[in-house]
């Protein structure tokens, strides 16, 4: 049996009743009034025919007898036309004008044609000026004002119905929506993030199998929260939920409830909503949460911006309000989690959030084999070589190289990708395009011994990172390249390691300081990573004795603190100052140790002259040291565990 409607409520006391619509007020009506009034005026002004004399006929008589009459126009008794010289009437009067015009009378009996032709007057064909027609004084009368009233009640009506969402279409949501039928991307799909998969296979079980949870009293998650750096895959994660779980997928960026109007965020949203429980179950998806969850309190406030608030506080209702039989489940994801209102974040909303972090060195193989499936690779290619030599990279930086290698690849004619076209995207992507620019054998040598500071001291720290090339070919806005990665992905970094990753930095200023006696402008990014290394260590890890165990700094990204919840002046004083002591003690540690190993940075020099880019092997090599053998030994590994999870 159907369900029967349910009785309407008794009306109830809800204060005064609300102000009626400005177009139905009596000062509307009087506007309109006036403008009517004042259109017609102006119209009837702008319509009517030019002013003419009016003058009796014996007058026109006199004036063609005198020769002043040039031109005439009749119809009927009624005739026009122009005076050569301007006249008066009556006389002394102000009426003056060369256009007149008289009614001839029926009884005349005078030859004017003769009389025209005879004063060598131009009789026209022209019909006379007359009034023009009823309905052209009305539309040029009246006309302007409606349309101009028309025009203020069809955008009033727009703009209800932006927020009504029954009208012209403001405020419908304009997700877009996936169904389960044609929603391609699964699990398998994915790579690299194997614990946050197992967190979001409770919320697919859940969609599946509603009832298991429902017998025990559980409830799902009403919001899972998938925050990290850009391109870790939260988007993807989100789609193969949707897929796994085979039902409809609503995908929506925050920005677009955000319009002029306010009030049209809060429509989309509650339309947005009465769409996923019309197909429940159904996952709801928020891409770059945000743009409109940002809090509202401090340095993030939004201020008088109210449709934003309203968006959000709409978004606050639909979450609070499900229950656990509608089976709508809000996905939400954007890389900056900290400046998220916190009743977003409290349970009953998001209150389960997953960070998606960067793979590792087996999750970037991993995500290497999801994306070559279709690429037709051949037998030199290592994936797990590959990534050994990718720390840091996402997603979607992996997913870039290979389509990199594979354009590579078609652009020399071949019909696999090789391990070169691999070798070839990632120098392009890691150090930049290659510069077809000449350069004097002068800075071709100061670059050359540049280059060569950088990577000799990277030989020579202990625990630093191998030099994996060294090349002075220039590319982007460097005129050459140190390129160094480690062999395993790091997590924490010591002390000493980060000392030896400024030393190395300066390496290149250093060198030309020992081989030129003065510097140049080529280490501008040098020093500027150099400052960024050294502010952390002092102003947020307490790596510095004199300011201590006490973080002084914001984390990057993060707007600085009023000076009222923020340092002091003296504080951030101290940090300048232990920030230069620490670079200047790097600077003269790199000074040293190339002074030092003078030979083996000229060696070094002189061979990448020669060569102009080395590998890993070369360099080592050029600069009299064996290459590192942990690398081997660390890709054996990683190719082990693909080969464990494979079978």
């Amino acid at each position: 049996m159907a369900p029967q409607p349910r009785p309407p409520s008794p009306p109830t006391d809800r204060g005064p009743s609300p102000r009626p619509p400005f177009w139905r007020t009596p000062a509307f009506w009087v506007v309109v009034a006036v403008l009517l009034l004042a259109n017609w005026v102006v119209g009837s002004a702008l319509v009517a025919p030019e002013s003419r004399l009016q003058v009796p006929y014996t007058e026109f008589q006199s004036q063609l007898t005198a020769g002043n009459v040039t031109s005439v126009t009749s119809k009927g008794e009624t005739i026009q036309g122009h005076f050569r010289k301007a006249v008066t009437y009556p006389t002394g009067s102000a009426d003056t004008s060369v256009l007149f015009q008289t009614q001839r009378p029926s009884y005349a009996k005078d030859d004017l044609l003769k009389a025209l032709d005879a004063r060598h007057v131009t009789v026209n064909a022209e019909p006379v000026q007359t009034s023009p027609s009823l309905f052209t004084q009305l539309l040029v009368g009246f006309g302007p004002t409606l349309l101009l009233i028309g025009g203020f009640l069809w955008l009033y009506r727009r703009m209800g119905a932006g927020l009504s969402s029954s009208m012209g279409g403001f405020g419908r949501s304009r997700a877009k929506r996936y169904d389960a039928s044609r929603q391609r991307t699964t699990f398998a799909d994915v790579a690299g993030v194997d614990e946050v998969k197992d967190e979001l296979a409770e919320v697919v079980d859940f969609l599946r199998n509603p009832s298991r949870y429902r017998r025990l009293g559980a409830t799902i998650p009403r919001g899972v929260l998938l925050s990290g750096p850009p391109g870790t895959g939260k988007t993807l994660l989100a789609r193969a939920v949707a897929g796994e779980a085979g039902v409809p997928f609503f995908s929506v960026s925050a920005s677009e409830f955000v319009e002029m109007i306010v009030g049209v965020g809060a429509s989309r949203v509650r339309d947005l909503f009465v769409e996923a429980k019309a197909v429940a179950p159904a996952i709801v998806f928020i891409d770059e949460l945000d743009g409109i969850g940002q809090s509202r309190t401090g340095g993030s406030s939004f201020g008088a911006n109210d449709e934003r608030e309203q968006t959000l506080n709409q978004i606050l209702t639909e979450m609070d309000g499900f229950s656990g039989t509608e089976g709508v489940i809000v996905l939400g994801a954007t890389n900056r989690p900290e400046v998220l209102d916190p009743a977003l974040l409290r349970p009953g909303r998001f209150d389960r959030r997953v960070t998606v972090n960067p793979p590792d060195l087996a999750g970037r193989a991993a995500i290497l084999r999801v994306h070559t499936r279709g690429v037709p690779l051949a037998a030199d290619v290592d994936l797990s070589a590959i990534a050994a030599q990718t720390p840091g990279m996402v997603g979607a930086d992996l997913r870039n190289l290979v389509n990199e290698a594979a354009l590579l690849s078609a652009r020399r004619r071949r019909d696999r990708v090789y391990a070169p076209d691999f070798a070839d995207a990632l120098e392009k992507l890691m150090l930049g395009t290659a510069r077809r620019i000449v350069l004097s054998p002068q800075e071709r040598e100061r670059s050359a011994y540049h280059e060569s500071g950088h990577a000799l001291l990277g030989m020579l720290q202990p625990g630093a990172d191998p030099v994996r090339k060294v090349s002075i070919v220039p590319r982007g806005r460097a005129l050459g390249v140190t390129f160094q990665s480690a062999d395993a992905d790091r997590y924490a970094y010591e002390e000493p390691y980060l000392r030896g990753r400024i030393i190395g930095a300066l390496g290149g200023r250093a060198a030309e300081q020992l081989v030129y006696g003065h510097v140049t402008t080529g280490a501008e990014s040098d020093l500027e990573q150099v400052t960024v290394i050294a502010r952390q260590m002092v102003g947020r890890w307490g790596m510095s004795d004199a300011v201590g165990p006490v973080a002084i700094l914001p984390p990057p990204g993060m707007a600085r603190l009023p000076m009222a919840d923020g340092p002091s002046p003296d504080s951030l004083r101290l940090v300048d100052a232990e920030v230069r002591r620490i670079v200047e003690e790097c600077y003269a540690a790199a000074l040293d140790l190339l002074r030092a190993n003078r030979d083996r940075l000229d060696a070094l020099a002189r061979t990448l002259l020669e060569h102009e880019t080395l590998d890993e092997a070369d360099a080592y090599r050029a600069a009299g040291f064996p290459a590192p053998a942990s690398t081997a030994r660390v890709l054996d590994q990683v190719a082990g565990d693909g080969r464990a999870a494979t079978t």
